[in-house]
């Protein structure tokens, strides 16, 4: 089965925001990545709402009719809005208030019964939980504690390294995967994946079932176009 891949629109919204008004049109660029084969739609509305706003994620979750992918750090505003939507998945980061973009993983050990509580409530609302981690495997072993349907590794460092050794960048990815898939966790994977490396990623790999991708496909597609840029990635998944 294909991995599938989740397209992020962030930066179709930080382009808007930088001029005003509504060009691009996020939810017009949304329906067209689903048309043009995308398998999902991933938003990550910050509290500065510097790309996407709470606004667009309301106006989208009316018409992503794949799978619907929220990311964010789990504060009030956060859980009301993926109460209100019931996405698809919502996807736990741990970032601060004011950070430009998703830089590290839970430290799922010292925040386990945080992630529990949470995971617990997503599980009652019907929504499929991830958490967003790094390789390090005590960190995986207690995101399974917390009952969570997946992890979301994040491809920073192994992007970093991937010129110069593909081969040492992915080894603790495999080491990860192949623990979290001993422990029944399904794999998401995001951050710097790109068309340079991510055929080589999902080769390797085991049971890792989707990525997500924004700010490399959205820029690929200022050369190659949005319908051929999104088939470019989806045939590295194949």
């Amino acid at each position: 089965m294909a991995v599938k891949l989740s397209v992020n629109v962030n930066k179709i919204a930080t382009l808007r925001n930088a001029r005003g008004g509504n060009t691009p049109n996020v939810v017009q660029v949304a329906i067209d990545c689903e048309r043009f084969g995308a398998d999902g739609i991933t938003v990550h509305p910050r509290p500065d709402e510097r790309h996407i706003t709470r606004q667009d994620v309301m106006d989208l979750a009316k018409v992503v009719t794949t799978e619907f992918n929220i990311e964010g750090y789990p504060d009030e505003r956060y859980m009301q809005l993926v109460f209100d939507l019931k996405p698809t998945q919502a996807t736990l980061v741990p970032d601060p208030p004011g950070v430009l973009t998703s830089n590290a993983g839970w430290d799922t050990k010292k925040h386990l019964d945080e992630l529990k509580d949470l995971v617990s409530t997503f599980k009652t609302a019907g929504i499929r939980s991830a958490i967003f981690v790094d390789t390090d495997l005590q960190n995986i072993e207690y995101a399974a504690k917390s009952g969570v349907d997946r992890i979301e590794l994040y491809t920073g460092p192994f992007a970093d390294n991937y010129a110069t050794d593909p081969q040492k960048a992915i080894a603790d990815y495999v080491k990860a995967a192949t623990l979290a898939n001993e422990l029944g966790l399904e794999i998401n994977a995001g951050h710097d994946l790109s068309l340079e490396n991510l055929r080589f990623f999902q080769e390797k790999i085991p049971g890792l079932m989707e990525v997500s991708i924004g700010h490399a496909l959205i820029s690929d597609a200022l050369y190659f176009g949005l319908e051929n840029t999104i088939q470019m990635y989806l045939r590295l998944l194949k």
